[in-house]
């Protein structure tokens, strides 16, 4: 690997009061970011959340309606894309097919007349290990080796921000997941900002040092992967990453420790500190790899929340584990991840069965179960054609 003098460190991203509306809907309602130098940090969400947009802006590839983009301190919201210290990597890869990689990832440097371009590439086509690759062409290599080149390209010219727009999107599950890694191992060693835009729950959590969750145009909880997963503050969190058994109910009972809410005919217990709210009607949850599956009724005890007995009515086998879903009276269906350590599932659909977890495993959200909305529905004819328009335009320029 290439020292991590290869490039400068990365500069801060902040982004202030940034809404954009598009004539019929609005992408982002209002937005304050700040990104650290030198972090790796991924946007998650779904399609139409507004990430893409983020991107775009931040890329200098679309204007804000209002809102100021800072990169290391300096405002760049009135300047051009290509005045930007910034770099994009797009799912397409767009190499050019008559080039070498060694011209390809020099292209951009020669443009700019900067010195020792074929140096310079050499230099990055090293870092992401492919240098014995400089001759050939982009169709002679494999999409995982395509994917480095344009990384390679992207970071050659010493970018302050890496933009990285579903860069592993159309690769193979087994090559993503060691992309995954390689790219992680990419930006500790450069140490330049990288901004991942994805809707990939893996990828974000396996590369990112904080992920920030968008949904309708405002980021709905920021933190690291784990503190997301462990600790989801919304339900569009808590089954967004990952799944979620997620139960609604009044709180009956509250001391300094916990809370304890009855759905269902059934009391769920949620320590105090991992519940946003503590009184009225709240919605609680647990992940399903968190849950114990019974074939018999256990012992209850303090320190464990059990629900049954249920009847099981759907069992899948993945390999890695077995997913139970359980109708249990009153609460609808509860999901169960249990990890294959003997010899295929455990249980059957049609037996009875009860489920428990540790209290301490619980969490409660902050959402208000009657809440509505964020956005009013807009689907008239032409706010249609004006986001068909916009979506074509916006393919063209990627392409």
């Amino acid at each position: 690997m290439v020292v991590r003098e290869f490039a400068e460190r990365g500069a801060d991203l902040e982004l202030v009061g940034i809404q954009k509306r598009f004539p019929g809907f609005t992408a982002i309602e209002s937005l304050d970011l700040t990104i650290p130098a030198g972090s790796f940090f991924a946007l998650l969400g779904p399609s139409g959340c507004g990430k893409t947009t983020t991107l775009r802006l931040v890329a200098g590839l679309e204007e804000p309606t209002q809102g100021r983009i800072l990169i290391g301190g300096k405002d760049v919201t009135a300047t051009k894309s290509h005045q930007r210290p910034v770099n994009t990597v797009f799912q397409s890869y767009a190499l050019f097919p008559h080039m070498t990689v060694l011209e390809n990832v020099a292209f951009g440097l020669k443009r700019r007349r900067i010195g020792d371009p074929l140096g310079k590439a050499h230099e990055a086509l090293r870092l992401v290990e492919l240098d014995h690759l400089a001759q050939r062409r982009p169709q002679q290599l494999s999409g995982g080796q395509q994917q480095r080149v344009a990384l390679a390209r992207a970071i050659v010219n010493r970018p302050a921000l890496l933009l990285l727009d579903e860069p592993l999107g159309a690769l193979d599950l087994k090559l993503r997941r060691q992309m995954q890694l390689e790219l992680k191992s990419i930006q500790e060693e450069v140490g330049l900002t990288f901004l991942h835009v994805t809707h990939d729950q893996e990828e974000a959590m396996t590369m990112a040092d904080t992920v920030a969750v968008m949904n309708k145009g405002a980021i709905e909880q920021m933190g690291a992967p784990e503190v997301l997963y462990e600790l989801p503050r919304t339900t569009f969190v808590a089954n967004f990453l990952g799944q979620s058994n997620l139960f609604t109910g009044a709180v009956v009972a509250t001391t300094g420790a916990a809370i304890t809410v009855e759905a269902g005919g059934s009391r769920i217990v949620v320590p105090t500190a991992r519940a946003q709210r503590h009184q009225g009607e709240v919605t609680v949850g647990v992940r399903p790899e968190k849950v114990v599956l019974h074939l018999e009724e256990p012992t209850a005890t303090p320190d464990r929340n059990l629900l049954g007995p249920g009847r099981i009515i759907d069992v899948s086998f993945s390999g890695v584990s077995t997913q139970y879903i359980i109708e249990t009276p009153g609460l609808g269906t509860v999901l169960v991840f249990a990890q294959n350590v003997g010899m295929g599932p455990a249980a059957a659909v049609g037996d009875e069965v009860w489920v428990s977890w540790d209290v301490e495993h619980g969490f409660g959200l902050d959402d208000d179960p009657a809440e509505a909305g964020r956005f009013p529905a807009d689907a008239s004819t032409r706010s249609i054609a004006v986001q068909q328009r916009e979506a074509l335009v916006t393919e063209l320029e990627e392409n």
